[in-house]
């Protein structure tokens, strides 16, 4: 146990190594972000360099709204910290997971990278991680993000408009397959996606409701169904390491 404990992962090869699956998976949904974008009257250009230096996938996707419908800057920064206020959460782990010899400058690099499926990968090696290891796990993703960008938005470009429209479908399919599974098997995770589901139905049908825009809309469904999730279903304790396996615990 000791010697996990002070076991470190430093290799730069292994680092890349563990995030190619990751980055071959990124390739899809971001070639219909880029799709989406250039849809919407955006620039493929500009498409690309949100995606590069971004790497957030919902919160592009909400953001792309807000841009499409000319949303205020404070509805778009108040949408990007309800949605990607994980991270920081995700970050706070990593500060006690990265070795003591990263530095500040390595470790604001590292931040940059904080997704779900890096911060998944990394989390599962035992001992501490160095600054050559993180950076390999990032290029790959980064590169696939990007690049799936990169042909979405030139696609979208080329394609006639009848197959850009069932393209389009995709990231509907995408949220779905994210979610349909958790919320079969676990009766907490199905409580909130209903909450949510009710709610976003309610700002879009409401008569007075329905001229919210979109953003806030979103926030109002984040908030509002992941508040009754943790007053509803609270994590304990220690149940929190074991959250997977209980079936009144959020995952």
């Amino acid at each position: 146990m000791e010697e996990e404990k002070n076991l470190c992962h430093n290799q730069f090869d292994a680092g890349f190594r563990h995030g190619i699956p990751i980055g071959l998976g990124y390739l899809s949904v971001s070639f219909t972000f880029g799709m989406m974008a250039v849809s919407e009257g955006m620039p493929a250009w500009s498409a690309i360099l949100i995606s590069f230096t971004n790497l957030t996938s919902a919160g592009q996707f909400a953001g792309l709204d807000i841009i499409a419908a000319q949303g205020p800057l404070l509805e778009m920064a108040m949408v990007q910290l309800v949605i990607n206020l994980r991270y920081a959460l995700m970050s706070l782990s990593w500060s006690q997971k990265l070795d003591a010899s990263v530095t500040l400058p390595q470790r604001l690099l590292i931040a940059f990278a904080d997704t779900d499926e890096i911060f998944a990968v990394s989390s599962g090696q035992d001992g501490t991680l160095g600054s050559k290891y993180m950076l390999g796990l990032m290029i790959a993703p980064i590169i696939g993000w990007t690049a799936g960008t990169t042909i979405g938005a030139i696609a979208s470009s080329l394609l006639p408009d009848f197959i850009r429209s069932a393209l389009g479908i995709a990231i509907y399919g995408m949220f779905l397959a994210i979610i349909v599974p958790p919320s079969r098997d676990k009766r907490p995770v199905r409580i909130v996606v209903l909450v949510a589901v009710t709610i976003s139905c309610l700002l879009h049908y409401a008569p007075v409701l329905q001229n919210l825009s979109s953003g806030f809309a979103i926030i109002i469904c984040a908030v509002a169904a992941s508040a009754i999730g943790a007053w509803r279903y609270p994590v304990k304790g220690d149940n929190f390491a074991a959250s997977g396996e209980s079936g009144e615990v959020l995952s």
